[in-house]
């Protein structure tokens, strides 16, 4: 009905306030109806939403304010007065309640976890509740959708006559979001009556802690398990924990001076690491910040009965999780638990098992070797010849192997979630990899956030990484896998990394959300709610990162080095680095990218030429040098769907590819500069780079990425002078005309909240 419609005179069985915009204040008409309601000796449920929550506080008698600057955006974070329960919620307001006026029958219910303001208020004997965010959100999380099945549940109550059995706190106990009962979640809440006590619990146990490092650098495993290694000790450190770390790999961060109290020097083998346990008789041991080696190692202390001999405690996720998400069989049976659909696979132990698992599911089919690091031992196999071959190299690898029905041509997806012992979680980031299913996401060049799913899609996605890891029970931080049907929404979970891993040491830097010293912070005891965002040092760690740009990570290749290595990239990977770049654009972001991955390249165009046979193959067949053929390819003519049919990149990506060619073919239009710029006078030169045609051009090459080395190129300054002294050329044309870049600052809440770390990039735009 309209908002000053007297709805009293209705026949009704609950009041619901919607949302809209403006000041609360001058919806009197509409306040004055509801006190009426609210004075009624007929008690019927009331729920508000937004601008709602906000007239059922004035007509209880409490009053509202203006914010400084509003919230608005996808990313609130709300915490349930007097709870440990945390939600991420979308709001779009400029008012909120004053909680201080509120009358002594009414209490908060929710309030923001950043700058303390009221988010809900409820009745505290009537079914009467509102939330300042919007639960149906659409764009946005819908974790707090369950409270309008609650709503809708006092309804039925009220029309059924069991007035006797209102909730008369409104809910909230049997949330759906985390499928716990009443019983459970009230134990939970009482666990959490302040911080000190329960992080007694820890300090009075938790005195010394054991970490078992990365090892040798080694394809797969390298700098990203130091980083969080190193994020780790920097967190036990300041918790005044003694640290012990055992890694035999001297060149690394984590092993100089200071940042671990105790080093060993030895391989991170069961065997010594039980010697160290013997000998530093650890509190705890943290096993999921140096990747694969750790967590292998980890597994089998656990299953020796070393950790249990020794009274060591595993900090953060338990050690049967972990067995769950790297035993193949265990994974999928698990996530058949819950209904999540993972890839129609077949554990085996056997060659003759894998090729009775393969010709019942059909080829292709895709081996993936349990406890294995980088896809270690993993390929597709198009026939049973193939088969038998790459069954006898994944067995080399582990005992386990897993043959899945192969998705190749499928989007590839990541979320990096984190969860804490209260049953709170957040995705603090979502990667896109450019290329298809088929292509290891270590030898992909992947992207973030994703920039080709759908609203619905990335929420899909998002509410099953959360049910996963809820599920699975990590605590801490995990990666989630998924392969997407492109052409609808279906999926596939392809794994769960129960640790950090590459795609975390990315989201890390990417987003500016350090997920190694939060992680190793929950191992602790902590929930979200207690720790800050290290970047605005004010606001609350339970919140999704706003990137209001994009972060494009690229691999690096060395295999002139490796004798025998095929160039063709798969499953397993072979790249031995990989380099990120930080745009407003994608193209811009690739560009500066390209320019540093160390293979002489300049960005997507204007290289050195590069000899392709086949053009077409070379699509087909992907190799070290892919992106650079998708540039040739499009430079001679093929089109975005002749390229999308041999490569299934994205037409959205292959969109931006070719607007990068588009722009470099308009900058060789400019030729005619390259030949009279010297004769020109100052002004003249000036007056003419400012012209419609010029000025524009130049001003959207820098914007989406072209150095000015590329420009100069483009424009054939090299054929009249040294390209050294060409690029500088066009970097003083840029001066004059006043084109310089912009530092751009990393606040991770897209400006919402000054940031207090200089974590800063360059742009043009």
């Amino acid at each position: 009905v309209p908002w000053d419609y007297d709805f009293n005179q209705l026949e009704f069985d609950g009041l619901f306030l919607a949302n809209g915009p403006g000041d609360p204040e001058q919806c009197s008409k509409t306040v004055e109806h509801i006190r009426t309601f609210l004075a009624s000796k007929q008690v019927r449920p009331c729920m508000g939403i937004c601008l709602g929550n906000q007239l059922l506080a004035r007509a209880a008698g409490a009053k509202t304010y203006k914010l400084k600057y509003g919230h608005r955006s996808h990313n609130q974070p709300v915490q349930r007065v007097g709870t440990t329960q945390c939600f991420i919620t979308s709001q779009n307001h400029g008012y909120a309640v004053d909680a201080s006026t509120l009358p002594d029958d009414w209490e908060p219910l929710f309030v923001n976890m950043n700058d303390g303001s009221n988010e809900g208020i409820r009745h505290k004997s009537n079914p009467w509740m509102s939330a300042q965010f919007h639960p149906e959100a659409c764009s946005g999380p819908v974790d707090t959708e369950f409270l309008f099945d609650e709503f809708v549940s006092l309804v039925n109550k009220y029309t059924s006559k069991q007035v006797d059995k209102f909730f008369p706190r409104f809910a909230l106990k049997a949330s759906l979001r985390a499928e716990r009962t009443s019983e459970q979640v009230d134990k939970l809440d009482d666990s959490a009556n302040n911080l000190s006590t329960r992080l007694l619990v820890y300090s009075s146990t938790i005195k010394k802690v054991l970490l078992l490092g990365s090892g040798a650098l080694k394809i797969g495993q390298a700098g990203e398990f130091d980083y969080s290694g190193a994020q780790a000790l920097k967190a036990l450190k300041e918790e005044g924990i003694h640290s012990v770390l055992i890694n035999p790999n001297i060149a690394t961060v984590q092993t100089s001076k200071d940042v671990a109290d105790t080093v060993y020097f030895q391989p991170v083998t069961p065997e010594f690491v039980e010697r160290v346990i013997e000998k530093e008789r650890p509190d705890g041991i943290l096993l999921s910040f140096g990747g694969q080696t750790a967590l292998n190692c980890g597994v089998e202390l656990y299953e020796r009965g070393v950790l249990e001999k020794y009274g060591v405690k595993v900090l953060g996720t338990p050690v049967q999780t972990i067995i769950d998400t790297e035993d193949r069989d265990r994974f999928v049976k698990r996530l058949d638990e819950i209904g999540v659909k993972t890839i129609k696979s077949q554990a085996c132990s056997t060659v003759e098992e894998v090729r009775r698992a393969a010709a019942e599911l059909g080829f292709p089919v895709i081996l993936r070797a349990a406890y294995a690091l980088g896809g270690l031992g993993s390929g597709f196999c198009d026939n049973e010849e193939e088969l038998l071959v790459q069954a006898e190299e994944a067995f080399s690898f582990s005992p386990q192997v897993l043959v899945e029905k192969s998705l190749r041509g499928w989007k590839e997806i990541e979320y990096e979630v984190v969860r804490d012992r209260y049953d709170n979680c957040i995705t603090v980031c979502n990667m896109e990899n450019l290329d298809p299913l088929g292509i290891h996401t270590g030898e992909s060049i992947v992207v973030a956030p994703s920039q080709t799913l759908s609203n619905s899609e990335y929420h899909k996605l998002r509410a099953l990484a959360i049910k996963i890891i809820r599920h699975i029970g990590i605590v801490g931080e995990c990666n989630v896998q998924y392969a997407l049907d492109p052409q609808s929404e279906d999926y596939r979970v392809i794994e769960v990394n129960a640790r950090l891993s590459r795609s975390s040491a990315l989201a890390s830097k990417a987003t500016g959300y350090p997920l190694a010293f939060v992680a190793a912070k929950l191992g602790l005891g902590y929930g979200l709610f207690d720790l800050k965002n290290s970047v605005t040092k004010t606001t609350s760690a339970f919140f999704e990162p706003a990137l209001d740009y994009v972060v494009v990570k690229i691999p690096r290749w060395d295999l002139t080095k490796f004798q025998g290595v095929k160039r063709q990239l798969g499953s397993s990977m072979k790249s031995v680095g990989e380099v990120m770049a930080i745009g407003r654009t994608f193209e811009e972001a690739l560009q500066k990218g390209l320019r540093m991955i160390g293979q002489g390249m300049h960005g997507f165009v204007e290289n050195h030429v590069i000899k392709i046979q086949d053009i077409a193959t070379a699509l087909h067949e992907p190799t070290d040098m892919r992106i650079f053929v998708v540039s040739k390819a499009l430079q001679i003519g093929y089109s975005v769907e002749q390229i999308h049919q041999l490569t299934m990149i994205d037409r959205w990506f292959l969109q931006k590819l070719k607007h990068i060619i588009d722009l470099d073919s308009q900058l060789k239009e400019l030729s005619q500069l390259s030949e009279v710029f010297e004769l020109m006078e100052p002004s003249e030169l000036k007056e003419y780079l400012q012209s419609p045609e010029v000025f524009p051009l130049l001003h959207a090459a820098k914007t989406y990425g072209f150095s000015d080395f590329q420009i100069a190129r483009a424009i054939g300054l090299e054929q009249y002078m040294k390209m050294e002294q060409a690029g500088l050329t066009v970097r003083k044309w840029r001066k004059m005309l006043g084109l310089v870049p912009i530092v751009n600052q990393i606040d991770t809440l897209a400006a919402e909240y000054p940031a207090q770390t200089n974590y800063l990039y360059l742009s043009y735009l």
